[in-house]
């Protein structure tokens, strides 16, 4: 994604700035949790559970402690204790929490000010030491408005404008700071991009001006990588021999990021759409022998086989009406169903603000539309984003052991009709849309609140 400047003239850029102050300025800092104690025990009961692991449970029982799923299971065969805390959600639908694998909320905040714009670090074209980490802001309306969506966790990315554009971070949508969502024990990915985007340094006369470069500078930098690692695993053992005159080469932060993708501790996440621009990322990543996933791959279908050969994963980011740029104008909605076909293991995201983190459901609904099974896309949502972040260990499915993250739908999944009702993330409530607060995260009316107080109201007869 790529970040619009916004230009005002200075009078008309105070007045917007103070409109948006007072619609923004009562945006509560910490997303709302109902958090339970370490050995708090929650029984939500009454609904169909699609586990994603197995079959769905017709009237289920969720069974959590301290935030980790203890049981699942169908109504009497899942024994509740006593004193646990009863939520009946009958007549309800229950699915894992959504893992987006690709979204640019926190790092570019609501409004879309300049005063907001930390997507794309314009200064060079590449930038392996930046940390998307260091801009995420916790009180970004879009990180409500994507628990709204079902969201549970997103991997939180830099921008398509460089050709290495920065770390990614995987993050829990709760807490005050960074720290609260980061994942831990996750160093997050690095994300990559190449075709039309990082050719915009053209216009600056920078490189790279051609797609020849942009391959050219990502290979380059991976040769000074592993030289670098080469002069450390040198060093290192030397030092593991005792060597007491071994000297350790000097850190470089650019390309420690690059050395742990050669070591396959952090997976390049590679925005491309064209067919011919993913071959070059298939040959750069046979070439240094780093996991990598295709991010967009608008023509990822015409290489499903190719794809499919090398385990090579993509996460689809869906629009119905395709427009904007001309590497994008062969999306095809039957993409989803080509690539499972043939093999390839697909996600769907919303690269925010490109689709709204709100609509995630409807957008994976789309792939249904092309083919795709509801099955596996609920599978594209979950256990497969989960995997991609190699984080299937503990999100994805609703299994014993797992971090509880689920979501309470109105109906099936993919219908046009259903509306995420709750969402919960470790045991704790995160989003309710019976709360009006929340409820304006889910209609798009939160900066309206002020104003009309009651255009986002349950009680109103207003939006729903």
């Amino acid at each position: 994604m790529k970040t619009l400047r916004l230009v005002l003239p200075a009078a008309a850029l105070v007045v917007f700035l103070q409109i948006a102050f007072v619609q923004f300025a009562f945006v509560p800092f910490a997303v709302a949790q109902t958090a339970p104690t370490n050995q708090e025990v929650i029984a939500v009961h009454g609904a169909k559970i699609y586990t994603v692991s197995g079959p769905a449970i017709d009237n289920g029982v969720l069974l959590i402690r301290g935030g980790k799923i203890e049981a699942v299971g169908a109504e009497g065969k899942v024994a509740v204790p006593r004193g646990a805390r009863v939520i009946d959600v009958s007549g309800k639908i229950i699915i894992p929490g959504i893992v987006d694998t690709h979204s640019h909320i926190g790092i570019g905040s609501r409004p879309s000010v300049p005063a907001n714009a930390d997507v794309n670090e314009g200064t060079g074209p590449i930038q392996p030491g930046l940390r998307a980490l260091d801009a995420i802001y916790p009180a970004d309306p879009g990180i409500r408005m994507a628990l709204a969506g079902g969201i549970t966790t997103a991997n939180i990315m830099p921008g398509s404008g460089n050709v290495i554009g920065g770390q990614t971070a995987y993050v829990k949508l709760r807490g005050k700071t960074i720290d609260e969502m980061l994942i831990p024990g996750t160093l997050g990915g690095l994300k990559m991009a190449n075709g039309e985007n990082p050719k915009h340094y053209g216009r600056e006369n920078q490189a790279p001006m051609t797609r020849m470069e942009e391959a050219a500078l990502a290979r380059k930098e991976f040769m000074k990588a592993q030289e670098y690692k080469r002069k450390w695993d040198d060093y290192n053992s030397k030092a593991a021999t005792g060597d007491k005159d071994a000297k350790a080469p000097e850190r470089d932060l650019e390309l420690e990021p690059l050395v742990q993708v050669l070591e396959g501790k952090r997976i390049v996440q590679h925005h491309t759409h064209r067919a011919d621009d993913i071959m070059t990322v298939l040959r750069l990543a046979e070439e240094f022998h780093f996991r990598v996933v295709i991010h967009h791959g608008s023509e990822a279908y015409k290489v499903a086989d190719e794809l499919a050969k090398r385990h090579i994963p993509v996460t689809l980011t869906i629009t119905d009406s395709p427009g904007g740029k001309l590497e994008a104008t062969n999306i095809d909605l039957r993409a989803a169903t080509i690539l499972d076909k043939a093999g390839v293991k697909v996600a769907v995201n919303t690269d925010d603000y490109i689709n709204n983190s709100r609509f995630i459901l409807r957008e994976a609904a789309l792939t249904v539309r092309g083919g795709l099974s509801e099955e596996t896309a609920l599978r594209a949502l979950t256990i497969n984003g989960a995997e991609i972040l190699d984080l299937q260990n503990r999100l994805g499915t609703l299994e014993p052991g797992k971090d509880a993250d689920f979501v309470v739908l109105s109906g099936s999944p993919f219908s046009a009709y259903t509306r995420v009702l709750e969402t919960w993330i470790e045991g704790a409530k995160v989003f309710d849309r019976s709360r009006p607060d929340d409820l304006r995260y889910a209609t798009g009316g939160f900066q309206l609140a002020g104003r009309y107080p009651k255009l986002a109201s349950p009680a109103s007869g207003g939006a729903q």
